[in-house]
């Protein structure tokens, strides 16, 4: 997890906010600018910083050890920050009208919407995987929201 996802939303995200900024700022009043959309992105990088290093400092190590009392409630944490980032990759698609590119969009804008779609993909894949797999195997069986 922390080599392929975390690593690659680290590279990822900021590239993808400052290409934002740069369409918003470029293309300022033109129909299907994603306003607000350097600033959703710019708020997930300080956001999926704090939850990573949560997972990276407490959550990865204790399963490394075959779990501990109490895993349950990091893991519940974790579980509730991916149903936020949900929320945040249902906006990106609202902002950006489902990475729906309007007609004669620059160079910039196309890249942009090309990395979105991938970290959204990437983010997807990696919150399935630990809500559905890695997850359930130090959770207690019977868990109220499986």
């Amino acid at each position: 997890m922390e080599t392929r996802y975390h690593a690659r939303h680290r590279e990822q995200l900021p590239v993808l906010a400052a290409m934002a900024e740069r369409v918003e700022d470029v293309h300022f009043g033109d129909d299907g600018v994603p306003e607000g959309l350097s600033i959703l992105l710019r708020q997930m990088i300080g956001e999926m910083e704090v939850h990573m290093k949560k997972e990276e400092l407490i959550l990865f190590p204790a399963i490394r050890r075959g779990g501990m009392p109490g895993i349950e409630n990091p893991i519940a944490v974790m579980r509730a920050d991916h149903a936020g980032h949900d929320c945040e990759v249902a906006e990106i698609r609202r902002l950006t009208g489902n990475l729906s590119l309007p007609d004669g969009a620059c160079g910039t804008w196309t890249a942009l919407y090309r990395g979105l779609a991938e970290f959204t993909a990437d983010l997807t894949e990696h919150m399935r995987l630990e809500n559905d797999v890695l997850f359930p195997q130090f959770e207690p069986a019977g868990r109220a929201d499986a």
